[in-house]
């Protein structure tokens, strides 16, 4: 039996907060796949207007995917629904502006090449403006985002952090491997741990190799990140398994908070092992997860 140190403290302490583990990117300039991504079992549905769409399609694709997000019924069960816009210095304004200007807004907003919390807090205060519900969260993919990072994962109303590894290692000049993303990956959870918020993993980009996505999100699972993006459905269950806790790790947590109930004071034993305060917490947070993955095992029904 591993110790209880491995099994308990390994697994992050913070809880996949209210989106989940499982983030689906698609493109927002194929809208024939959008009832599809949302029937696919994320928690997240992103339509990405950035990376995918073509400077001369950005306005047919903005007019899809709002008129996606500002139609579509939610269900109870149903992912949230996202928006990956434009950088704040391309066409992430107009964006933010036709959200504005026909009231349809999503879910949550995601916000690319964030360098500054000045950025962030812009797009910030562009929705509280608008009353709009929608959450904003940060995409950090550069060497400049990760050492602002402190500043950025503290601003008010920030809901959250990505991590995007293709533009951090293009622009660090590094490869894409998981000993070259170790330093900006940690950077980005402990800046996120610090500020409260959750964090979720850049897209592991090999379709066909379900080990090498198995064993990317596991790290992304022990690092502290709260959730992966995928880019294809058939990533989804492997994600899920990763930052579910296994078995073991379930029932070394549970009988750390059976030890915990039956001892007077903060320090007891479970399994032949010292515990105190921390491991009680992190068992806790097993539990949590164990509780999470749970609710979120079933494909999410279709939009009306």
């Amino acid at each position: 039996m591993q110790t209880l140190l491995a099994a308990v403290s390994s697994v992050p302490p913070a809880s996949t907060g209210p989106c989940g583990p499982t983030w689906l990117v698609t493109p927002g300039i194929v809208p024939t796949r959008f009832d599809a991504a949302v029937a696919a079992g994320a928690e997240v549905v992103l339509l990405d207007l950035e990376d995918s769409v073509p400077t001369g399609a950005k306005a047919g694709a903005r007019a899809a995917v709002l008129a996606f997000s500002g139609t579509r019924e939610r269900e109870p069960a149903g992912p949230l629904l996202g928006v990956r816009i434009n950088s704040v210095d391309s066409h992430g304004l107009v964006d933010l502006a036709a959200m504005a200007e026909k009231g349809q807004w999503p879910d949550l907003v995601v916000v690319p090449k964030i360098e500054s919390a000045s950025d962030i807090a812009a797009v910030v205060r562009s929705v509280r403006i608008a009353a709009a519900a929608t959450k904003v969260w940060a995409l950090i993919e550069s060497p400049l985002g990760v050492v602002a990072l402190p500043g950025i994962a503290h601003t008010p109303g920030l809901a959250g952090v990505l991590f995007g590894a293709a533009d951090y290692a293009a622009a660090a000049g590094c490869q894409m491997t998981s000993r070259a993303m170790w330093y900006p990956r940690s950077q980005l959870v402990t800046a996120a741990a610090a500020a409260g918020i959750p964090a979720v993993d850049s897209p592991y980009f090999s379709l066909d190799d379900q080990d090498g996505l198995r064993l990317d999100a596991q790290e992304a699972s022990e690092l502290g990140f709260t959730g992966k993006v995928a880019v294809h459905p058939r990533q989804l269950a492997v994600i899920r398994q990763a930052f579910a806790p296994s078995q073991q790790e379930l029932a070394t947590a549970r009988a750390v908070l059976a030890a915990a109930a039956g001892a007077a004071g903060g320090i007891t034993t479970a399994g032949g092992a010292m515990v105190g305060p921390p491991l009680i917490e992190a068992a806790r947070a097993v539990v949590r997860r164990a509780s999470d993955s749970r609710a979120t095992t079933s494909p999410a029904p279709k939009a009306s």
